[in-house]
């Protein structure tokens, strides 16, 4: 099944889309990765979409990536005394440690973390920054705060602090319990929620041991002063515009994003531009221009994929959501603009020789106007340093790895075949015209680029390249 588009969908599944037939139908339409949110459902739950997907892929001949996407911490205030109250602009405000339930004189917030990191002149930021209040001064277990944006505080509502980090674990007991079902269920990716900085990544990699690939979620403004260090150990990034659109200004999310992607673009990291993209979707069988715009900014900017949440998870029509984001994608990358604004936000290759080849690769492929590339990869990474150049033709990924076949399925512009293993040039040559003939993207007598590492097997070999006629 050939997509013809460069950047991927991931889609979220939930009760509107969790049966074997929705599934499919949303593969048909578009999805190349599909979100298990951990945040709801039950691992029973889970498991039975998770049996699905691998039986849709087994019926439809195409490697499928499922993420798994843990909830990580929840911080929120107690209970409240007659389940709310109001706060208007310069009232003064009250958080006390611990799980009592109270009002505006002590306002329960039972995470002790918070009044050991907090200080005079950070905000808390409840209910997704409806409410905004400012410290004004601390004692052992007690937070006195101004109300800079006035509202209404009601039981258990969430609670943002954009100036400050915690001394928190990404990864809660939930979390770890999750994981560890998830890697035994065989998820290709694990999404982490709440990272702060560079050891939270090293933390849940170590867990995570090799048996995912590990996406870090950005929605932190403390991620955002160590990002290089967060992108290189990551193996994926998700812009996550909502928690990040609370914890910064609005106004400054759209310049993030654009960052963000090109960071990721430079170190050969996919990046995933998520949340509220098609969001009038969820009960509208058509966007708003906003949202279509959005969309193809995230195109525009270069990202490998965009994704869906409660427009698939829970929305009325998740199959149209999914056929208008794959039209819109498409409507962007055939646009007469499209090249020359990615090409003019293209990083810089490493000088190193397997860099210099992918990028050569890219560059014969396009003067010779061959139909696509083949690259032979035992870990994905060779795709990836050609789909960085995002070249003007197709990337055909083979692999002998089903798990890395799974993984590239969020990679721009690679289409990613399970092949068997080959040890000579001679195997490499009648195996790669065979197969790009068969997936169809070549035709007997064109003219392909293949590239490899030889001898084959080592990841991170590349160091062959070859025109072949297919």
């Amino acid at each position: 099944m050939r997509r013809h588009r460069r950047a991927k969908i991931v889609a979220t599944i939930g009760p509107a889309t969790a049966s074997p037939e929705m599934l499919l139908k949303l593969h048909l339409a578009g999805v190349d990765t599909f979100r298990l949110n951990f945040s709801h459902g039950s691992h029973a739950d889970h498991a039975k979409v998770h049996a699905a997907i691998r039986a849709l892929e087994v019926e439809t001949g195409i490697p499928i990536g499922i993420l798994q996407d843990l909830q990580g911490p929840k911080i929120r205030v107690g209970r409240i005394t007659g389940g709310r109250f109001t706060l208007e602009k310069g009232d003064l405000v009250r958080f006390v440690l611990g799980s009592t339930e109270g009002g505006v004189e002590a306002v329960p917030l039972p995470h002790p973390e918070i009044f050991a990191a907090i200080a005079p002149g950070h905000d808390l930021l409840i209910d997704d920054g409806r409410v905004r209040v400012r410290v004004r001064s601390l004692g052992a277990d007690t937070i006195e705060a101004e109300t800079i944006v006035g509202g209404v505080i009601s039981d258990r509502k969430g609670v943002n602090l954009p100036g400050t980090v915690l001394d928190l674990s990404p990864l809660t007991e939930k979390d770890r319990i999750d994981l560890a079902f998830g890697l035994d269920l065989g998820v290709d990716w694990v999404a982490l929620s709440f990272v702060q900085k560079p050891g939270d990544v090293i933390e849940a990699k170590a867990l995570v041991d090799g048996r995912a690939g590990l996406v870090a979620k950005i929605e932190k403004p403390s991620a955002l002063d160590h990002i290089d260090d967060i992108i290189r150990l990551a193996d994926a990034i998700m812009v996550a515009r909502g928690d990040l659109g609370v914890e910064i200004p609005p106004e400054e999310v759209p310049a993030r994003q654009k960052e963000l992607v090109l960071a990721s673009r430079r170190a050969v990291t996919p990046v995933i531009v998520a949340t509220q993209m098609l969001d009038s979707m969820i009960g509208a069988p058509t966007p708003t221009r906003a949202e279509a715009s959005d969309v193809a900014t995230a195109i525009y900017d270069g990202a490998d994929a965009v994704m869906l949440s409660a427009e698939s998870a829970t929305g009325a029509y998740p199959v149209e959501t999914v056929e208008m984001m794959d039209r819109i994608i498409r409507s962007t990358e055939n646009h007469k603009l499209y090249r020359s604004l990615v090409q003019a936000s293209q990083p810089v290759t490493e000088d190193t020789p397997p860099h210099a080849v992918a990028a050569a690769a890219a560059d014969l492929a396009e003067a010779i106007d061959a139909p696509a590339i083949v690259t032979y990869t035992s870990s994905g990474n060779t795709a990836g340093r050609i789909a960085r150049k995002r070249p003007v033709l197709p990337i055909l990924a083979l692999t002998p790895h089903m798990e890395v076949a799974r993984r590239m399925r969020l990679m721009w512009g690679v289409h990613s075949v399970l092949s068997r293993s080959v040890h000579t040039l001679e195997e490499m040559v009648d195996q790669a015209a065979e197969v790009a003939r068969r997936e169809e993207f070549a035709r007997p007598h064109d003219h392909i680029v293949v590239v490899s590492g030889q001898p084959s097997g080592p990841s991170g070999s590349t160091n062959n390249l070859r025109v072949i006629e297919t």
